[in-house]
């Protein structure tokens, strides 16, 4: 069994630490299957996954595919943008199909918008096609209007919370829509554990003894909630000794979609927010981070199609405040294991870090109920159980049980860019 993921993007955002995850899983439940990777530029998700074992190929996306995107733009522009890249979006799909076809894969698992369209061009005639979502195709008008001619070439659609199958279920109903939650690896999001130290990657002086460290962790694009975040600090009494940290970075190309360095500190800046928060970009390893914190936010603006980091702070039995709207809010009980907060609320975000900066009882209950719930609902091994026979009858659907193609390991590095860097493991 060869499987194939397709991903837009070599850094890691929530859906590539997803596709992390659950390679580890197939690898670990499957260890004779292969399991190859294909991504439109490189970055630190091409080194984890040849960590793994995963032959990942490196195709880079030509300029006006990388920055093609819903975000920031009129519909209009959008539309403009989308025909001058039908030029480079087929020339590209002639690259990426050469490569499927010299790897001859079983099943194609296709992980974003561009992937899902891309894969869909060049899906061979027996291979199973499967397409992630990990946002909502309702808000994509785009992305989502170009999925919608191929929806009968895809064979199964994830959904990566009930929200999301709920809001694919009516744009594509020729498709079959399978819910599956997102996973860590609960071994690694552990109470204990190393830390680091966030004043240091901020440049900013310790912190006094006791100060209570709360951060945002998460790219910066800009339904993140950053701007709640900071105005939610800023109403916090400054007699509480409290610091913030926004923890990430920029990811994306899509002109428009996210807030620069340069941007959030103005507005703390202004917010008065100097020495009380701190910006340590991305870190080596997130759960280092959240140990390193007492309470971790969720600031999301708009409906979280799941919210990695919720879980990954629960894993870790930090205190968490979430934002309740769509699949994030299926991941926590309020008030049990986790508090909520409404999106875009930053006065009532701002009460909840008060009061759990004010009550160390409350956080200490608050994460040991938090990790118990990661433990019983998002073990990175139930990935497998859930995909394996997925995989496994797409291929006999498809009638394959021939074995794979034995040249493709001496034929796919003409598919690709050496420049780029790209080949197999």
């Amino acid at each position: 069994m060869r499987i194939l993921y397709l991903n837009p993007c070599g850094q890691m955002g929530g859906a590539e630490t997803s596709l992390v995850t659950l390679m580890s899983s197939i690898r670990d439940a499957r260890p004779d299957w292969e399991l190859c990777l294909a991504v439109g530029e490189d970055g630190p998700l091409v080194g984890k996954a040849r960590q793994m074992g995963v032959q990942t190929f490196v195709v880079p996306f030509p300029v006006a595919i990388a920055t093609l995107g819903d975000a920031g733009r009129s519909r209009s522009a959008v539309l403009r943008a989308g025909l001058t890249s039908l030029g480079p979006a087929a020339a590209y799909a002639r690259r990426l199909g050469k490569l499927i076809r010299n790897l001859n894969p079983a099943v194609i698992h296709s992980n974003g918008f561009k992937m899902h369209v891309l894969g869909s061009l060049v899906r061979p005639p027996k291979t199973g096609l499967i397409w992630h979502m990990h946002d909502y195709a309702s808000m994509r008008p785009l992305m989502g209007t170009l999925l919608r001619p191929f929806q009968g070439r895809c064979d199964t659609v994830i959904a990566n919370s009930r929200s999301v199958a709920a809001d694919l279920a009516g744009l594509y109903p020729a498709v079959q829509v399978a819910t599956i939650y997102n996973a860590i690896d609960v071994r690694r999001f552990a109470p204990q554990g190393e830390t680091c130290d966030l004043d240091r990657a901020s440049g900013l002086r310790p912190a006094a003894a006791g100060t209570v460290r709360i951060g945002l962790v998460a790219t910066f694009a800009r339904w993140k909630g950053h701007e709640v975040f900071l105005r939610a600090l800023s109403l916090v009494p400054r007699e509480l000794e409290i610091r913030g940290y926004v923890i990430g970075g920029p990811i994306y190309q899509t002109s428009g979609s996210q807030y620069s360095l340069a941007e959030l500190e103005r507005m703390a800046e202004q917010l008065g927010l100097r020495g009380r928060v701190g910006f340590t970009g991305f870190l080596d390893d997130p759960a280092n981070a959240m140990r390193s914190l007492d309470i971790l936010v969720h600031a999301s603006t708009k409906p979280e199609p799941f919210g990695m980091a919720i879980i990954e702070g629960m894993a870790c039995g930090k205190a968490v405040i979430a934002s309740q709207a769509g699949g994030a809010d299926e991941l926590f009980a309020d008030g049990i294991n986790a508090l909520g907060h409404a999106p875009g609320d930053f006065q009532q975000l701002a009460r909840q870090i008060e009061s759990l900066a004010l009550n160390e009882q409350l956080r200490l209950r608050l994460g040991r109920a938090a990790r118990a719930a990661a433990e019983e609902g998002f073990q990175g091994h139930r990935l497998a159980a859930e995909l394996v026979p997925l995989y496994e009858r797409l291929c006999d659907a498809a009638n394959r049980g021939q074995q794979p193609n034995a040249r493709a390991k001496t034929t796919i590095a003409a598919a690709v860019s050496p420049a780029a860097g790209a080949g197999e493991k």
